[in-house]
């Protein structure tokens, strides 16, 4: 049994939007690990006279690092489901 060919299309363009959105989650991701990175970098060069805002600046950068993998891993998995999907 066909599909028609409008229905088709309208799948094809739903998976191609689906994709779209799940790179823009991943550079929303990217973008929030580098700003957090560059923070606890930039308070441990430029303003840390304190333990306290060394391990502060420590904390921005792992935190930063892990939100990086955690998108990373999320937008495999999706990528991976839409291409099963589709």
């Amino acid at each position: 049994m066909n599909q028609p060919a409008d229905t088709v299309v309208r799948d094809e363009l739903a998976r191609l939007r689906t994709e779209m959105a799940n790179e823009r989650t991943l550079l929303s991701y990217i973008r929030t690990s580098l700003m957090l990175v560059v923070t606890g970098a930039t308070v441990i060069k430029l303003i840390a006279e304190t333990l306290e805002l060394i391990v502060i600046g420590w904390m921005l950068i792992a935190i930063g690092i892990s939100i990086g993998l955690f998108g990373s891993k999320r937008y495999v998995t999706y990528k991976r489901l839409t291409r099963k999907a589709g």
